[in-house]
């Protein structure tokens, strides 16, 4: 298949609903700023969102589609074998996410607790306010898990565009009850916010169970059985979960001594910044992980080996391209970009300058946190998800005990960079054993690529250096003033970041136009598959 054009699809919608969720987080930082609604809120949105990126983006994905695709691959092609297993998956999933949803809701208090540490100085009100957001939130993990699952056998049949557009619907939903259902009082809002987290995840399962039933799938639950396949897959979601979310698991850290330890609004700073790098995060990393997982298990399904090994020299390559750049940005940048989104109403100068200083430190990470996207396919499509456990673990504790040690001097910046130096640890171990396996070996084209891509961003950052003094005012102005001078900015920075690849002959127009000349075979009509 060419990867560029599935990365184009599922990375524009990606990036369609990254702006919408900028939008829903300027919505919410003027109506309810930097204060103990939002960091309650945050606190109880991070479980469902941990939850989403470690089961519909990562765990569930990652041990899900290679057993799809080697079901249909051994059948031919055929996906009736693929979809028999995945009805099986749903009748015993089923019940499972709803036995721990409610077991969740009855302990929601000492959830919420370890998210937050007991914040610091609230009154025991408080703290059952955010207990009840808690439970108001946590529904959104039983349907996210569900989506995941037909997202997975859409993604599977290369139907990228479908799982792709479901978060928009997320962030369509919030901005709307931000828009209609505000108050004065940001306890409400903050409140009217947490519904509208599950009712999104309703509407997402919706928008993927119809999108499944147009593509001929139709899975209903039957009574569960454990099938030698079935446990196979259970067994193998817990090691994927540690591996593919070790940045979810240290932001909850992170978010959780912020909270016990730092100053009203901390949270929030963090959660700001995290949302920016997560811009580049979404559109680059989840939509290159989503393309590269059922691509390479598909290929290493029929044994080819050496088609495995380019598409992830072309993934690392792409990858690199994109974010490079996208880092430097955001440190150089941080400051006139949290202005023009966030810097309305309730949310200060001072706001911004912390939430600048949180990002910078979040993004010294951005190529880790991304090229573990490209990386742990590798693994996943050969059955692997111990490995990625091992030094997923390893990331953990690394990230712990740096949190322990920056967040007294460096405050709200501390948790940040302790993510990002324990991605860092993580993205490479996992290249180590990669290369060492030969399952990954950088190619001549990759190798001679990626200086000069470095340099590329180089000059494109200190250009936009001298650059920021003359955006500032800008970013303080109306609200088409602002979205203006964000169109410039980015702009700017884009066209230094091209003229500057093809000066370090980085890439030809040719290469660029090689990317997107092969168009990818057509999947097979699936059967329709009922009750049996």
């Amino acid at each position: 298949m060419n990867l560029a054009r599935a990365l184009g699809s599922v990375g524009g919608l990606t990036l369609a609903s990254r702006i919408l969720g900028l939008v829903r987080d300027s919505l919410f930082a003027r109506f309810v700023g930097a204060s103990f609604a939002s960091d309650a809120f945050l606190i109880a949105f991070r479980l469902p969102n941990m939850f989403r990126a470690l089961f519909a983006e990562g765990a569930f994905s990652a041990a899900f589609i290679p057993m799809f695709n080697k079901k249909v691959s051994e059948e031919g092609g055929s996906l009736a074998a693929g979809l028999s297993f995945a009805q099986e998956v749903l009748s015993v999933l089923l019940p499972i996410l709803i036995v721990l949803t409610i077991i969740m809701e009855i302990f929601a208090w000492p959830i919420t607790w370890a998210l937050s540490g007991g914040f610091r100085n609230v009154s025991p009100d408080q703290f059952d306010y955010a207990v009840t957001l808690s439970r108001i939130t946590l529904p959104y993990l039983l349907l996210i898990s569900l989506v995941s699952l037909l997202g997975g056998i859409l993604n599977s049949m290369q139907k990228f565009w479908v799982n792709a557009a479901a978060p928009i619907l997320l962030n369509v939903t919030l901005i709307a009850a931000l828009l209609w259902f505000h108050t004065s009082d940001p306890l409400e809002t903050a409140r009217n916010q947490a519904i509208g987290v599950t009712v999104a995840g309703m509407l997402q399962l919706l928008w993927l169970w119809i999108a499944c039933l147009r593509s001929g799938v139709n899975l209903r639950p039957r009574l569960p059985r454990l099938t030698p396949e079935v446990k196979r897959l259970l067994a193998l979601i817990g090691p994927a979960a540690a591996g593919a979310g070790a940045v979810q698991i240290n932001l909850v850290v992170s978010t959780a001594l912020a909270a016990s330890l730092l100053a009203e609004g901390s949270v929030s700073y963090i959660y700001y910044a995290d949302r920016l790098n997560q811009l580049p995060l979404g559109l680059i990393g989840i939509a290159l992980g989503t393309v590269l997982l059922p691509t390479i298990s598909r290929q290493l399904g029929r044994g080819d080996d050496a088609a495995a090994m380019d598409t992830q020299n072309r993934g690392m390559e792409l990858a690199l391209f994109f974010t490079l750049p996208a880092t430097m940005a955001l440190i150089v940048c941080g400051v006139p970009i949290a202005s023009a989104l966030f810097q309305y109403g309730k949310f200060t100068p001072d706001d911004t300058l912390a939430t600048a200083q949180a990002l910078a430190a979040f993004s010294i990470g951005l190529p880790a946190y991304i090229l573990i996207k490209v990386l742990t396919p590798g693994y996943y499509a050969r059955a692997d998800t111990s490995t990625p456990v091992r030094y997923a673990t390893i990331s953990i504790g690394i990230n712990l005990i740096l949190n322990l040690a920056l967040i007294g001097p460096l405050k709200h910046m501390g948790p940040p960079l302790a993510t990002a130096i324990a991605s860092l640890v993580n993205l490479a171990l996992l290249y180590r054993t990669l290369a060492k396996r030969g399952h990954f070996v950088p190619d001549r084209q990759l190798r001679r690529r990626v200086w000069r891509l470095t340099a590329a961003a180089l000059a494109m950052g200190a250009v936009m250096y001298f650059l920021n003094d003359r955006f500032a005012p800008y970013t303080l102005g109306t609200g088409v003033t602002r979205v203006s001078a964000m169109i410039v900015l980015v702009g700017t920075g884009g066209a230094v970041y091209g003229i500057a690849c093809f000066v370090m002959r980085a890439y030809r127009p040719s290469d660029l136009l090689a990317l997107v000349r092969r168009r990818p075979p057509a999947p097979p009509t699936p059967p329709t598959i009922g009750p049996p």
